[in-house]
């Protein structure tokens, strides 16, 4: 039976821990690049995701160690003094349940900051047989993906499995060159033994686009150390869902979404809803598309704009500076919270320094933070 790949680059979050370096490069701030200077930098991982047999504890591992990686990212800045979005796009291949005439390769997702629709396409992965074409999955992600131009932005694609990187009728080396030519670093995770991720192509297809190559236990059980301080992370977390103001067509059912998430990641493990309460207390935790407390913070919001009967009943009879005030206290409330969040969770960090165990750090985490910390480093990017 042919073991899944899976390409989490889950990793792009996976930066955790990179402390700023005593000498930084010029690489944001040439003159060759100027002219984005005034532009969001931005980080854009494409997690090509092999859902083929075997490959459950690897996508377990994600699901886990997803918001410790967004929590360790949003610290993240560049040397122009920006802090860097965050965008994830998601394929699967290898599946013998997605369209053969397609290659069996489906984009589940494209680059998005929605870390509750990212979270809801992960949990809904599934495993099944299937042939795995890394080298056309690359190509696939290539071209449909909105890359950008801005060369100070971080674009990487991972890509982890455990059959031949030559599969498929597509040359993986074409692929991979055309990723350099996009100033794409592809970075691949084997599922198995070094060398023998050597002897089929693994290293090389990374080593082509200067990117990393690593081989992992995907099946090792990740370690969650209990703290005092879950359990009041978590209830905050419910007061801070509290504070959202779901409007639009969009509303009711990102509001649903949110709490789903909630429940996904109860469900695996109360310190990953604790992980997940933090990252809902970070900068990338953002809904302004359906809530108005998020939208509010764009300068040109104007809730006057916004028609009644996209307003949650309990608000479709008030004036606009009844609507302003509304807003500005549950915009305080959520500030409170997430700095209390905040605070529990810097506690909480040194507790697990204390106690830390072995294993506490998945597999995948480890390899998606050193493929990271190289490569954010050539970008000028460091952690504060």
């Amino acid at each position: 039976m042919k073991k899944s790949l899976l390409i989490l680059a889950f990793s792009c979050f996976g930066i955790l821990g990179i402390q700023a370096n005593d000498k930084k490069s010029d690489k944001c701030s040439t003159p060759e690049s100027h002219e984005n200077l005034d532009k969001k930098q931005t980080v854009k991982i494409a997690l090509l995701l092999d859902t083929s047999n075997s490959m459950d504890g690897l996508i377990n591992q994600a699901k886990t160690q997803l918001w410790d990686i967004v929590n360790s990212f949003s610290y993240a800045k560049c040397g122009n003094g920006n802090r860097p979005d965050l965008e994830i796009a998601l394929y699967q291949y290898g599946n013998d349940r997605l369209s053969a005439r397609e290659g069996y390769i489906q984009q589940v997702m494209p680059f998005s900051n929605d870390l509750d629709e990212i979270s809801e396409k992960l949990f809904a992965l599934r495993t099944d047989g299937g042939e795995e074409y890394c080298g056309t999955v690359i190509d696939r992600s290539l071209k449909q993906l909105d890359w950008g131009k801005n060369r100070n932005d971080l674009k990487m694609i991972f890509i982890a499995g455990n059959e031949p990187f030559s599969q498929g009728k597509l040359d993986y080396k074409d692929a991979v060159l055309q990723a350099k030519e996009k100033d794409v670093v592809v970075n691949t995770i084997f599922c198995g033994d070094f060398q023998q991720g050597v002897f089929t192509h693994w290293k090389d297809g990374a080593t082509l686009s200067g990117g990393e190559y690593m081989a992992i236990d995907h099946n090792k059980e990740v370690v969650h150390i209990p703290t005092p301080y879950d359990d009041q992370i978590i209830i905050l977390n419910k007061k801070l869902n509290k504070t959202y103001i779901s409007y639009g067509s969009l509303g009711a059912a990102k509001a649903k979404q949110q709490a789903l998430q909630d429940t996904n990641a109860m469900e695996m493990e109360a310190a990953v809803a604790v992980k997940r309460s933090v990252s809902k207390s970070s900068r990338l935790y953002k809904n302004s598309t359906w809530d108005l407390v998020d939208a509010s913070d764009d300068a040109n919001f104007n809730i006057a704009e916004v028609k009644k009967s996209d307003l949650p009943k309990n608000l479709q009879d008030k004036s606009t500076a009844e609507l302003n005030r509304y807003i500005a206290q549950q915009k305080a409330e959520r500030q409170k919270i997430q700095k209390e969040i905040q605070a529990l969770n810097a506690k909480r960090d040194t507790y697990l320094i204390r106690n830390q165990k072995e294993g506490a750090k998945g597999e995948l985490e480890n390899a998606l933070l050193k493929a990271i910390k190289t490569k954010a480093a050539e970008k000028d990017y460091h952690w504060e």
